[in-house]
């Protein structure tokens, strides 16, 4: 399987410590060079541009085919776009993006997909994190998310 991922689960993965689940979890993830660039972009967090300036083997940053995604193409951003390119061209992968439009898409074409909720909670059930501590540090991000859904997330986890 190939794993393709969008900024934002990167990006909040990142700032919550918790982003080497996702080597332990999938091996190696791609992302596309739109990505990197808004990773890196001025206005991302400090700790975010480090990091993927610095990356690890196990991310590896690739173009993307060109184009545009169909019947969707307006509503995404290009970081959006581009992952989602990148994975309709592998047979056999899972797409990382948080943006509803984005999965909307993703599931339009048949892309498998999943978020950084997602990830938290396989990871979570791999026992690599604890999923109260890393939703109480999400919740301290700007990431959006409604509170009920948090609140529900964090009863799935163990005292």
């Amino acid at each position: 399987m190939v794993v393709v991922a969008d900024t934002s689960p990167v990006n909040y993965l990142v700032l919550i410590d918790c982003i080497d689940v996702l080597r332990i979890l999938y091996g190696r993830v791609v992302i596309p060079v739109e990505v990197f660039s808004e990773l890196t972009a001025e206005g991302a967090p400090a700790a975010v541009a480090a990091w993927i300036r610095d990356r690890p083997e196990w991310i590896e940053v690739r173009h993307a085919p060109q184009g545009t995604v169909p019947e969707v193409a307006a509503s995404l951003d290009a970081g959006e776009a581009a992952a989602i390119r990148l994975a309709l061209i592998e047979p056999d992968s899972l797409l990382l993006i948080d943006e509803s439009a984005g999965r909307m898409a993703a599931d339009k074409l048949g892309v498998s997909n999943t978020g950084t909720l997602g990830v938290l909670l396989e990871a979570a059930a791999e026992g690599l994190v604890d999923l109260r501590a890393a939703l109480e540090k999400l919740r301290r991000t700007n990431f959006r998310v409604s509170q009920s859904l948090i609140e529900r997330l964090a009863r799935l986890s163990p005292e």
